[in-house]
């Protein structure tokens, strides 16, 4: 795999970047060429201190601008064609990357991929799918924000390319996948997501979903069942993300909190370390790494802005195995087959 890293990307850049380069290199066998994009004297001075600048699978690509967080996505993109970002973006578009990563910001990482890459054949919009850890592994989630105002046809080829990450990423043969709901029964949802339902169930019954479809799912099923993918549009799915990761910050420090507070707290604390160690690492946005933009030619990654050296590690892992496993040309051919079922149930474009 040959990657271009937005070096610049990310609350802590360009260091978290070099870190992760660093592990990356020395961890993954199949990194062929790493493409480190942005200024071009500040990743030689820091790619010499962490010692991989002699490395012949690194090429720093000098780019003299950088994406801002506060930046809107679509200015960024038109007023900073040089930035670190666009740059990464274009490498894989030119051909000479298989996979872009970026922990800058997300709304700029959208726009530039969805119109520099453009769409895989099939898919109308692309869609974030982010991985929330439950007690059955990860449960996948889209879309999370790249399409708030989605069409019922659009949930299903997020369901469709989530059902392909689930199987191929996180060894699930056959993907539980449901439609985010208020309730199971099928008369529950918005007229929205009665329709995605409805949509699918067609789908399911005339056997081309490469799936199982589960029906609706509530919120709690994504943490207490074996749902393997719940989709819905990216407006929900980016509040319920950030929901989720405020409340996971939140019980973190109440139970600091109360243990700080208590010395009997805190010597059982003491005998808990190990597994308190195992369970932030769970529900750490680090060991996922990044969120990747299903529905782009090439492979598309966006990292958490305060992302650190493992979060870079693990997500370039990620694009490691989108791409080894043809991730995105499964994705083209269980698209084609359920398009021309959607033509014969004339569900609406």
């Amino acid at each position: 795999m040959k990657l271009a890293l937005d070096a610049m990307g990310g609350d802590n850049a360009p260091q978290i970047n070099i870190d992760g380069a660093k592990l990356a290199l020395a961890e993954i066998s199949t990194l062929e060429k790493l493409y480190l994009v942005g200024r071009e004297d500040e990743l030689k001075a820091a790619c010499k201190e962490a010692g991989i600048l002699d490395d012949p699978r690194v090429e720093i690509v000098h780019a003299p601008e950088v994406v801002e967080m506060e930046d809107s996505g679509l200015d960024a993109l038109r007023k900073k064609k040089n930035s670190s970002m666009s740059v990464a973006v274009d490498l894989v578009k030119n051909g000479t990357c298989d996979a872009v990563l970026s922990a800058g910001n997300t709304g700029a990482a959208v726009a530039a991929s969805t119109i520099k890459l453009r769409l895989l054949p099939g898919v109308e919009r692309a869609g974030i799918v982010s991985p929330l850890p439950s007690v059955h592994g990860y449960v996948l989630v889209s879309d999370t924000g790249a399409n708030p105002d989605a069409k019922p046809r659009h949930l299903v080829a997020y369901a469709v390319m989530s059902a392909m990450m689930a199987r191929y990423i996180y060894n699930r043969p056959n993907p539980n996948v449901g439609v985010m709901s208020n309730g199971t029964e099928d008369c529950k949802g918005s007229e929205f997501s009665k329709e995605v339902h409805r949509i699918l169930s067609q789908l399911n019954e005339a056997g081309v979903l490469p799936f199982n479809f589960e029906g609706n799912c509530e919120g709690h099923d994504l943490f207490e069942t074996e749902l393997d993918v719940a989709v819905t549009d990216g407006f929900t799915g980016n509040v319920l993300l950030k929901c989720v990761e405020a409340t996971a910050k939140a019980f973190a420090h109440w139970l600091k909190a109360g243990i700080k507070a208590s010395p009997v707290a805190m010597l059982g604390a003491m005998g808990m370390r190990g597994v308190f160690k195992k369970i932030g690492k769970q529900m750490s946005a680090d060991t996922i790494g990044g969120c990747p933009l299903m529905g782009v030619r090439g492979v598309s990654i966006i990292a958490h802005g305060s992302a650190n050296g493992t979060a870079i590690l693990n997500a370039i892992r990620m694009a490691e195995g989108m791409c080894r496993n043809n991730v995105n040309d499964r994705i083209v051919t269980a698209m084609e087959r359920i398009n021309e079922e959607m033509k014969k149930l004339a569900v609406a474009e």
